[in-house]
């Protein structure tokens, strides 16, 4: 029983690792130890283990770490598969086109949520959205539309559970909710970084669930509410359609 935990816990500190990398490039020894609070020689044993089945890279001269081409190779296989990450990504290049921003895709997981694919804007300066990252769900159109649309008691728990921010005030975010309810979907202007705007529509699955949320973001400058009431009716639209391709 005792090996059994030891192996789990192994198995479970290896993901940590490469957890590390959904907001870094490279990483060197001494910050991935830090990042998830284990000694460096506990951290250097796994990296090993990672290394020889082609989950981290070395880089011999920085002695720093990124990921490895297996975990290319199991992406390619996701890409290939009935992801809806995948499904949707030429509606969400067709919205690109017609807006001219960004494009990002997210999913509630827990009290956070997760952007599993992005399509960039063309123009020179854009919002960048790295895929993978993950956001706190009391701010940001997206978040306000993944709480609003789940079922009552999903809402509570996630409003009862959220670590909020002293900025936030959150009798204006729960009156917020009904509102996105009433118009389709949810607008924020500076919510989450300085200079940055969005706009977010929900995506219901065939039996009305949501399943994620579809955002247009860019610069606040260029993405006024104006714009974003504009930008409301493809968004919706595409949403509604990417809604009938996920199973």
């Amino acid at each position: 029983m005792e090996e059994h935990k030891s192996t789990v816990r192994s198995v479970e500190r290896a993901l940590d690792i490469l957890l590390c990398f959904t907001n870094a490039t490279e990483l060197g020894l001494s910050e991935i130890a830090s990042r998830i609070s284990l000694h460096k020689s506990t951290v250097y044993r796994l990296l090993a283990a990672l290394e020889a089945k082609g989950f981290v890279i070395r880089d011999p001269h920085t002695e720093k770490y990124r990921l490895g081409f297996s975990v290319w190779e199991l992406s390619a296989n996701l890409a290939q598969s009935d992801d809806p990450a995948a499904i949707v990504l030429t509606e969400m290049e067709r919205l690109r086109d017609i807006v001219g921003e960004t494009i990002s895709l997210y999913v509630r997981d827990g009290n956070e949520r997760i952007r599993i694919q992005a399509v960039e804007s063309k123009q020179a300066i854009r919002r960048v959205a790295p895929i993978g990252a993950r956001m706190p769900l009391a701010v940001g159109a997206s978040s306000k539309v993944l709480v609003a649309y789940s079922d009552p008691a999903t809402q509570e728990q996630i409003l009862s559970d959220l670590a909020w921010p002293e900025y936030v005030d959150r009798d204006g975010f729960r009156q917020q909710l009904a509102q996105i309810r009433q118009m389709g979907y949810a607008t924020s202007v500076e919510e989450r970084e300085i200079g940055a705007a969005a706009v977010a529509a929900p995506i219901f699955d065939r039996t009305g669930r949501i399943t994620a949320s579809l955002a247009i973001s860019g610069p606040s400058n260029r993405l006024t509410l104006e714009k974003m009431t504009e930008f409301s009716t493809p968004l919706l639209e595409v949403a509604r359609r990417m809604g009938k391709m996920v199973k």
